[in-house]
């Protein structure tokens, strides 16, 4: 017979024999003349299918999406069962003002003590989070102007580096001391927003923060993209006080998992200027981690806000697909994109997440979320709700890491939950990881290729970086029966996933494979092409991304090279409280003290 092959119906699939089997990525390494020769060919007419199809061949992507018969429906966009109430919750009312559901995330924080929090000199090192400026505000110690000149003073120094590391993309000082200085007019007389007033928050350069203009990390975008108002999530955090101090750096348009990006400079890890932050969001989560700013606003559509979380040691929430109004990004038409916070804290998150949260109208009546909650951290009952909490791991899947370190700080937090907090470990098997990841791959490939057509027939596409271009050469190469048999894959993933729910609340990974990669030196004039990083970086993401579930990254300690390393929590279907609990449990019981960046700026300077 020929090649076709026929997958079981997945209601008749055994999950007790499951075996994990890595699939190893064949896709060249490419930096500098090679990669610009690289891409010339694989765009040319005839020899650059030809190419595109050997490895696609090689990495069994169609035989999955060619040769396969997959008896599901299609899914186009994540389809959930109606979800039990998550326990030990505060609801917030989507339909309040921004400012009054910051203040019920409030009553859901542990009791504050800034005479323990603000400390001393003498003191290990810890993140100022944002109620450390809201006291330091009302105390009249300290006023948003003078943190906005300290900001300012930083982000002038940085633009005179050489070579480029740009946190931000577009920046005004004017327009930062101006904002400061009406959220200091309103703590003058009495009247802050909220306990946001005040703080500084940096915007991803593909959500739209007026006056700047949106560039995606191109040179180009914003030509064919005009702003004229803020994104929904910028809006409900502007109206809470928030300042913003820019857009900040990231991989062009989305497309890639490390940072760099050639067109503007690529931004370093705080940790180690030589390596990545991470992407998509490498910007957002390098202000965050140098302290430059309390939180800032990443997209995630293939871990691009978790990802830099974890290599950067700080907090990145991915919330459920459709929980926060993704209207004004660039990536808005998406099945698989979310905009969701990135800040120092699990209790920093939650604030930021209670201002923006609420669904737009079109996905409450599709898909019907479920009330938006967070967890009630400061109920006696805490400890007994996280006590019934069940974790799920695959133990095969965890352990497939580039180094053990990475695995063992993972695996040691989740010791001390257990043994803190009586939070029961439940082995599960989870199938066709590698389906998985072929699905998500062509759903966001074609996705973004859709979105961009009209101005890469115009002739933009000449101007983006090789790595993008080589992305774009891919996603061309998918027609519209790959795109509908990914979509079939998608609904079997869910139905293992919703399966796999009936008997944990969160599915615990690593959040990446591997630590911070170095850059190599190349890299920085030409950018760089390397799957097996991508690879290491994005195999425990990819599933919130496809099916939309809610998942974080927390920081779990550091390897001996003192580059961070983070956990992964995945959530049932609109399940942010339950993770948030678990984080803020992972926060507390880590044991290990944060280490003070190398790149680092006490912008508070509250002692």
């Amino acid at each position: 017979m020929g090649k076709k092959r026929v997958m079981v119906p997945v209601e008749d699939v055994d999950l007790s024999t499951v075996k994990y089997e890595k699939e190893p990525l064949h896709a060249p390494h490419l930096t500098g003349l090679v990669f610009s020769l690289f891409v010339r060919i694989v765009e040319a007419p005839l020899l650059g299918p030809w190419i595109m199809s050997k490895l696609k061949k090689q990495n069994k992507i169609d035989e999955l999406l060619r040769n396969t018969v997959i008896p599901e429906e299609p899914m186009f966009i994540p389809e959930y069962p109606p979800q039990d109430e998550e326990p030990g919750v505060v609801i917030i009312d989507e339909d309040e003002r921004p400012e009054d559901r910051v203040e019920s995330a409030l009553t859901c924080l542990p009791h504050y003590d800034p005479a323990a929090s603000l400390g001393n000199s003498s003191t290990p090192f810890r993140y100022w989070k944002i109620r450390d400026y809201a006291y330091a505000y009302r105390s009249r110690n300290v006023t948003p102007s003078m943190v906005a000149e300290n900001i300012i003073s930083v982000i002038e120094e940085i633009s005179g580096k050489k070579p480029p590391a740009p946190l931000l993309i577009s920046f005004d000082a004017e327009e930062v001391r101006k904002q400061a200085a009406a959220s200091t007019q309103r703590f003058e007389a009495g009247n802050p927003l909220s306990i946001l007033d005040g703080i500084f928050m940096a915007i991803k350069d593909d959500i739209d923060c007026y006056p700047h203009p949106t560039k995606g990390g191109t040179t180009w975008l914003h030509e064919v993209r005009q702003v004229k108002k803020d994104a929904i999530s910028v809006a409900r955090l502007r109206r809470c006080g928030v300042i913003f101090i820019g857009k900040a750096n990231m991989h062009e348009l989305g497309m890639g998992t490390t940072g760099n990006n050639p067109q503007y400079g690529t931004t370093r890890n705080p940790h180690a200027p030589e390596r990545y932050t991470g992407g998509s969001s490498s910007g957002p989560a390098a202000v965050v981690a140098s302290g430059l700013c309390s939180a800032a606003l990443g997209t995630d559509g293939g871990g691009s806000i978790r990802i830099p979380s974890s290599l950067c040691g700080v907090v990145g929430l991915k919330t459920t697909y459709g929980r926060t109004d993704i209207n004004g990004s660039i990536c808005d038409s998406g099945t698989v994109d979310i905009v969701g916070p990135i800040a120092s804290t699990v209790e920093d998150v939650m604030l930021v997440y209670a201002a923006m949260v609420g669904s737009s109208p079109a996905t409450k009546i599709s898909l019907k979320p479920s009330p938006p909650c967070l967890p009630n951290l400061s109920s006696n009952n805490d400890s007994d709700v996280l006590g019934s909490l069940r974790l799920g791991k695959y133990t095969a899947w965890f352990n497939d890491v580039h180094s053990t370190e990475v695995s063992d700080k993972c695996e040691a937090a989740l010791n001390q939950l257990s043994k803190g907090h009586g939070c029961e470990m439940i082995e599960i098997a989870i199938p066709e990881i590698h389906e998985m990841q072929i699905s998500h791959l062509v759903s966001i490939g074609s996705e973004c290729l859709s979105g961009l057509n009209p101005d890469c027939e115009d002739g933009k596409a000449k101007k983006l970086t090789y790595d993008s271009r080589t992305n774009l050469a891919l996603f061309r190469s998918f027609t519209a029966a790959d795109y509908v048999a990914a979509q079939c894959l998608r609904r079997r993933i869910m139905y293992y996933y919703m399966e796999i729910f009936k008997n944990v609340d969160v599915i615990v990974t690593p959040t990446t494979g591997m630590t911070a990669p170095i850059i190599p030196p190349r890299a920085l004039q030409s950018g760089e092409t390397d799957m097996v990083v991508a690879g290491y970086l994005m195999r425990f993401v990819i599933a919130a991304n496809l099916l939309g579930f809610p998942a974080i990254s927390v920081p779990v300690g550091y390897d001996k090279q003192g580059l961070p390393i983070g956990l992964q929590l995945i959530g049932r279907p609109w399940g942010e409280a339950t993770i948030l609990r678990l984080a803020s449990a992972v926060e507390n019981l880590s044991g290990e003290s944060r280490k003070r960046p190398i790149t680092y700026y006490d912008v508070l300077k509250a002692n």
